[in-house]
């Protein structure tokens, strides 16, 4: 089931990266692991860090996936990327993002971003 689940996740991402791409972001870096939690993608939009999180479903039974973006795991994304920008001495603008990938049947996925969310 876990292998499931992460091939589910890593799809997400390279869907949410190719979206992105497509919006103008130059992707930095995947799945950065920091103390608090990992960083799903990071990438430069103009001369913004953005520092995204990606949920991807294939159904509804819990919700949809934005719904998994609970003010705990918000904290987590903030002090992740707050680690991130002291360990890197990053003084620039930054923010963080989210991106939900619903993907049932045959249609093409769903995908909403959600722009500087905050804790």
């Amino acid at each position: 089931m876990e292998n499931r689940r992460q091939n589910i996740g890593k799809w997400g991402e390279q869907i949410a990266s190719d979206f992105l791409l497509q919006k103008g972001y130059k992707i930095i870096g995947k799945n950065i692991r920091t103390p608090h939690g990992e960083i799903d993608i990071l990438a430069m939009l103009d001369q913004t860090l953005v520092f995204i999180e990606v949920k991807t479903r294939t159904n509804t039974i819990f919700g949809n996936p934005e719904n998994a973006l609970t003010p705990r795991k918000l904290l987590h994304m903030e002090t992740s990327a707050l680690f991130y920008i002291q360990k890197e001495e990053y003084d620039g603008d930054w923010q963080l993002d989210a991106i939900s990938i619903l993907k049932t049947g045959s249609t093409p996925p769903e995908i909403i971003h959600f722009e500087n969310v905050t804790p």
